[in-house]
């Protein structure tokens, strides 16, 4: 029973009413103020002004007071917007709950949840009338941005964009609502926090040393650049040591400051960089200003004692972005400018007017390269972002970059006559011959300190085996992260110490972990990876580039094809150049690497194909779209704090935040992996298909989850 004559769009628990005009117009409102950035204001106000004319059905209205019936009200909106061939708006308001559906195909019938389906579900009677917004509502005009029109990849970025405006600005409006109160905005303004970064260098002039001096007239360019540059597509090739973190945040913060643009996004590869960087970033900044958003942080606002408004904020911050500095990784940030998910989608127009620095931008995986180019151009081209390709191994996009951006050449902000890179030089780089394990172990066992690299977590648990257990460390992905965390805090410990610390690691070690050898051994890979790991020797330039050796090896086990070719690449550039760690010869190693891998190895998934297929497919891009897509299970470790979060798992708790706190706990490993596992009786798999190990002596305390386990019986609960 329908209690008023007004239509409402909400009812919040304290029974307070919010007529669907009333919502309409706050969302259309909101949605054309975040879409101004590039201008698709017009279409952004059209989707907030039609997205739930559909609740102006009597069935809405009952559902609302209770009736369990399921009432579909988006598609009402969207076939409006179709009837004024109103596409972008159509497919964005069809989306605002469910997510951006495929275009689908005319044969499509009333059933099927692609848009062409359901826009034959009024047609065949299968929509609740809802005429009576024809009373309250006039939809706008709506101009179409001229690039969005410029072909259909052009049209779905938009759309996307477009859609996060939509999508954003209903929680938004709908929170407001409920809550009797709109959120918050931040309050700390990039010129403050240029403020607190100019504080923060203020005792690094006059530099101090030859290093110091060239960090400085680094940071000296980036802030000039930052300042003199029109926002566009830069490049950052600074040496390792030579203060790329800081330097980059400079030239992000006087480049927003200048140029009125809202907010600096640093997107990284793996979460153990993230950590490190986003600490320096709170150092700097504070730690209300940065925005840590990636699977292993928590914001915990459901759990008694522990949320504040600090938490709270932060928690709301990673649901679209609103927040000053956001330090993300990769994974997040591209599957979310491919995704169809209003969950994921939300966030992208806060992109939008932003610098955004790629950190270790060659590590960009090669079979989603193209399609990471492209989304970096679009955003370049059409949404008012500067983007970074911050590194200290430039890799050579040059020729992508010109085929999505031939008008925008890519600016070096740091050229080779900024610095000295010899100054920067810490090691000298030793070819080695074959070893076997035995012969490997016995170099290492001759160090005091030193740090061995291999390309398989199978070599290098054989490898820590043959080592002298007193100071010896094994590294890798089969120990959960808490663990690894905990070895890493020891080893710096005694690195620092002087005491005996040889460890032996996957190249997990590589990625921005901050250790300081005397002596590095290197399995023969990738020049990438072979320059990412001298800089865990003599990182602090302790002695001279002579005393320290990176050793390159080739070892005994079998590589993973995977690294065939990057391994190709770099005993090719490693016969031609003297100096490996050159620019040449790393601009040399990526070509040759993108040249041999070719244009369908760098889109692997036929994504940017898809885009211009016609018939606009948002949900299988979506679906097609992840950058890690190597087959894995998660097993869990009920071991220190990970006993009693697999013991809330067990009685059935299954909320995000115990998943993500899960995470310190888990082990990913191969599907045959798991299956011998499982075979053996060493799982526990529950109901919802999560897997705990159940004998935990498959779990070491020097080398993590073992890679062999016995015949038994299958446990499964």
């Amino acid at each position: 029973m329908i209690l008023s004559n007004a239509f409402l769009a909400h009812i919040s628990e304290d029974k307070r009413e919010q007529t669907i005009l009333a919502h309409l117009q706050g969302t259309s409102a909101l949605a054309k103020e975040f879409a101004r950035r590039f201008g698709g204001e017009d279409q952004a106000q059209l989707a907030g002004m039609a997205h739930d004319i559909g609740k102006y059905s009597s069935a809405f209205q009952k559902r609302l007071r209770g009736d369990p019936q399921m009432v579909d009200h988006a598609t009402a909106g969207a076939y409006e917007c179709g009837l004024l061939g109103q596409i972008f708006a159509a497919f964005a308001v069809a989306g605002h709950h469910g997510g951006l559906p495929d275009g689908g195909t005319q044969a499509d019938g009333s059933d099927d949840a692609t848009f062409r389906g359901r826009m034959k579900r009024l047609e065949c009677g299968k929509l609740a009338p809802y005429s009576a917004w024809k009373e309250e509502v006039q939809l706008p005009i709506a101009a179409v941005p001229a690039y969005a029109q410029t072909d259909l990849a052009h049209g779905m970025f938009f759309t996307r964009m477009l859609y996060s405006c939509l999508v954003d600005a209903d929680y938004l409006d709908t929170e407001a609502f409920m809550t009797g109160q709109p959120r918050p905005s931040y309050p700390i303004s990039i010129e403050q926090l240029w403020a607190k970064l100019q504080q923060y260098i203020s005792g690094w002039f006059p530099p101090r040393g030859v290093l110091n001096e060239q960090r400085c007239a680094i940071l000296k360019r980036c802030i000039q650049k930052g300042e003199s540059c029109k926002p566009g597509l830069f490049s950052l090739t600074v040496p390792t040591g030579g203060g790329k973190t800081v330097a980059s945040l400079a030239f992000a913060l006087a480049h927003a400051r200048t140029h009125g643009l809202r907010r600096v996004i640093y997107v990284i590869p793996y979460t153990s960089i993230i950590e490190q960087t986003a600490g320096v970033f709170r150092e700097i900044l504070g730690e209300d200003a940065v925005l840590e958003h990636h699977s292993n942080v928590l914001y915990d606002i459901g759990t008694a004692g522990e949320a504040n408004v600090q938490t709270i904020r932060m928690a709301k911050a990673t649901e679209n972005w609103d927040m000053p500095v956001v330090v993300t990784t990769a994974v997040q940030f591209f599957e979310s400018l491919y995704a169809c998910q209003s969950s994921k989608c939300r966030k992208l127009h806060n992109i939008a007017g932003s610098v955004v620095i790629f950190d270790e931008a060659q590590m960009m995986p090669i079979p989603y390269l193209r399609p990471c180019v492209y989304a970096i151009s679009q955003l370049v081209k059409n949404y008012g972002v500067s983007a970074v390709l911050c590194t200290a191994t430039q890799p050579a996009l040059d020729p992508i970059f010109h085929e999505f951006l031939p008008q925008q050449p890519i600016t070096e902000l740091c050229p080779p006559d900024t610095c000295q890179w010899e100054v920067f030089r810490r090691v000298t780089f030793q070819k080695r011959d074959s070893l076997t394990w035995d012969e490997l172990a016995a170099q290492l066992n001759e160090s005091r300190q030193v740090l061995c690299i291999v390309n398989t977590r199978k070599a290098a648990q054989e490898i820590y085996e043959r080592l002298n257990r007193d100071g010896s460390f094994h590294l890798s992905t089969l120990m959960y992260p808490s663990h690894r965390k905990q070895q890493l805090v020891e080893i710096r410990r005694r690195l620092e110490k002087g005491l005996p610390c040889r460890v032996v690691s996957t190249s997990l070690i590589e990625a921005g972990v901050d250790v300081d050898f005397p002596a590095v051994w290197r399995e023969e890979a990738g020049l990438d990876s072979i320059l990412q790991a001298a800089g865990r020797c003599n990182r602090e330039g302790k002695f001279s580039p002579v005393e320290s050796v990176v050793s390159i090896f080739r070892g005994e086990g079998k590589n993973p094809e995977l690294f065939s070719m990057p391994i190709g690449a770099g005993r090719d550039v490693m016969m031609h150049h003297k100096d490996i760690a050159s620019p040449e010869a790393i601009h040399d190693y990526f070509y040759q690497l993108l040249v041999l891998k070719g244009k369908q190895a760098q889109d692997s998934q036929n994504i940017l194909p898809l885009l211009e297929d016609g018939t606009l497919p948002f949900r299988t891009v979506a679906q097609r779209f992840h950058l890690i897509d190597t087959p894995t299970r998660t097993v869990y470790i009920p071991l220190e704090g990970g006993e009693m979060l697999v013991e809330r798992l067990r009685q059935g708790e299954r909320s995000r935040s115990l998943f993500r706190q899960l995470g310190q706990y888990g082990v990913s490993v191969y599907e045959q992996h798991y299956r011998a596992l499982e075979q053996a009786g060493d799982l526990e798999v529950l109901e919802d298909g999560s897997a705990v190990l159940w004998n935990t002596e498959r779990y070491s305390e020097q080398t993590g989850l073992s890679l062999t386990a016995d015949d038994g019986k299958f446990l499964n609960i």
